[in-house]
């Protein structure tokens, strides 16, 4: 067995944890459940190792490689089949809103409904419903990360006003990460819950997915940048 098929057994697998029923285009079905990923189904630039379909309408792609091998430039192949779906097929969207990049090992996927939108890595791929939900949304949380509300400074220590302005700063900017950097006595643990509830209030479930770390080194905030 190739490496390639090695990553598609792998794929497959992971496919079937998250609710996927993996079919070959020959025996399709799209009824058999909500999520149905079809192997090689030809698009108007090539097979795509994968399309996706919940509820019997494509949503999105899936690009297999061989462990090992880097996804940087797989996310632009992958793109290219998000836009090439024949007509006759039923979609949510067009281009495809969603597309993943995959060893088998390595997983990346890029929602091409966010501004900006690039891919990022994820722990595995997932399940028919959450993508069902994430297509549904008015507005993804990356858009909405652009437009927060004014922030309430009345019960912050002007230091605490600081980190959560130019954290939020950051991640209007789409930056991957941040570093809110505080020192002792200034209040890390206040400021974190109230920028962690802003987050989820305002931009919705996934709207905080950020790691914090405190520091104590020269007690200025700072807000570089983190999200997933």
């Amino acid at each position: 067995m190739n490496p390639e098929d090695r990553a598609r057994q792998d794929i497959d697998r992971q496919l079937g944890q998250c609710g996927w029923v993996v079919q070959d285009k020959g025996q399709m079905n799209i009824s058999a459940a909500l999520g149905v990923a079809v192997r090689e189904f030809p698009m108007l630039t090539g097979e795509v190792d994968y399309l996706l379909y919940v509820s019997g309408k494509a949503i999105g792609v899936l690009e297999a490689k061989p462990k090992g091998h880097p996804l940087i430039g797989v996310e632009t192949q992958a793109s290219k089949y998000s836009g090439a779906l024949p007509p006759a097929v039923p979609a949510y969207k067009s281009p495809l809103p969603f597309a993943y990049e995959s060893t088998g090992t390595v997983t990346q996927f890029t929602n091409l409904l966010e501004p900006d939108a690039r891919s990022r890595e994820v722990f595995t791929f997932h399940r028919p419903e959450e993508l069902l939900r994430l297509v549904s949304l008015d507005a993804q949380v990356r858009g909405k990360l652009k437009a927060l509300p004014a922030l309430d400074s009345s019960k912050l220590w002007s230091v605490q006003k600081r980190a959560i302005e130019n954290l939020e700063r950051s991640l209007a900017k789409n930056n991957p990460r941040s570093l809110i950097q505080m020192g002792t006595g200034s209040g890390k643990t206040f400021t974190a819950v109230n920028a962690c509830y802003r987050l989820t209030s305002s931009a919705g479930r996934g709207g905080c997915c950020s790691s914090w770390t405190a520091a104590t080194s020269g007690g200025r905030p700072t807000g570089s940048s983190s999200s997933s």
